[in-house]
C-alpha cells in the first residue's frame, strides 16, 4: 500500500471482532514502534502486550467508569498495548528543561503512530486511549511508581472494513509558506 493510502486508511476503531490477533502481527507492530525516531536516540518507551482475556478485561475496566463511559469499547478489543514512558537521560532532561518541551512525549507519539500504521497494514484496527486510571493500570501490571503509563492502544480485527470519511481542516487553513499566517 502506498504510504498516503495507508494514512488515509488508518482510523480509530471502536468495534472489534472476537477473533484473536496473531502474535507475529503484534510483533511486527512492535518492531515498527521500536524503529521510530526519538530525540538523542533515547527510545523512551516500553510496551506491555495484554492478550490474556482475564487481565485484558481488568485493564479495560480501568479505561472507563460509570460517569465516564466513552472507552467502554475497550472491553471488546482482543489485545491492549500499554505504552510506558521511560525517564529521560541527563542529556534529554537538560534539553527538555532548556527548551521547555517534553521530547519524550513527542517520541512516544511517533512510536505509537508507527505501531498503529503497521497494524493497519496488517488488517488490524487500533485506537489510542489517553483517558484511563493510571494508578489502577500500574497496580494491575506491577509497573513501578517511577514510570508513567502514557497510552493504552486497543487492537483487534475491526467489526467493519468501512473507512469513515476523515473530518479534517482544509490544507489552506493549516499551511503557510515562509511566514506565519494564511496567505492568499
Amino acid at each position: 500500500m502506498k504510504f498516503l493510502d495507508l494514512v488515509k486508511t488508518r482510523q480509530s476503531v471502536r468495534k472489534y471482532l472476537d477473533t484473536p490477533v496473531e502474535r507475529e502481527k503484534i510483533e511486527r507492530c512492535l518492531e515498527a514502534a521500536r524503529l521510530a525516531p526519538s530525540a538523542s536516540n533515547s527510545q523512551p518507551w516500553s510496551f506491555i502486550v495484554i492478550d490474556d482475556p482475564k487481565l485484558k478485561e481488568e485493564i479495560a475496566k480501568e479505561t472507563f467508569s460509570q460517569l465516564i463511559s466513552f472507552n467502554r469499547f475497550s472491553l471488546q478489543a482482543p489485545v491492549l498495548i500499554v505504552l510506558i514512558s521511560e525517564r529521560p537521560g541527563l542529556l534529554n532532561k537538560a534539553a527538555e528543561a532548556i527548551k521547555d518541551k517534553q521530547f519524550s512525549l513527542i517520541d512516544i507519539g511517533i512510536a505509537a503512530e508507527n505501531f498503529c500504521l503497521q497494524a493497519t497494514e496488517e488488517g488490524l484496527g487500533t485506537c489510542m486511549l489517553g483517558w484511563f486510571n493510571e494508578k489502577g493500570v500500574k497496580e494491575l501490571l506491577n509497573i513501578p511508581q517511577s514510570k508513567r503509563v502514557e497510552l493504552i492502544i486497543t487492537m483487534g480485527y475491526p467489526e467493519s472494513n468501512e473507512i469513515r470519511p476523515k473530518k479534517r481542516k482544509p490544507i489552506d487553513q493549516i499551511r503557510s509558506y515562509n511566514i506565519f499566517g494564511l496567505q492568499k
